[in-house]
């Protein structure tokens, strides 16, 4: 299992949280997601044989929201 850690910009609202989740647990390969509202990061354990941290980082940006860095483990 892999993991991500996004840095996004500002996220200001509880329903910005919900939205995220909801688009990246829908991306094949995803296990778990949880958008930390304090600290604007998205954390993210996957299956690296079936998406990756960019490709969850793209998601996010097409919904609107700025990704500052991806650190994949």
């Amino acid at each position: 299992m892999s993991q991500a850690v996004i840095q996004l910009g500002p996220v200001t609202c509880p329903s910005c949280i919900k939205k995220i989740e909801a688009a990246v647990s829908k991306i094949e390969g995803v296990e778990t997601v949880k958008v930390l509202f304090n600290s604007s990061k998205v954390k993210a354990a996957f299956d690296g044989n079936k998406t990756s941290g960019n490709a969850i980082s793209e998601t996010i940006q097409k919904l609107g929201y700025e990704v500052q860095s991806v650190k994949e483990s």
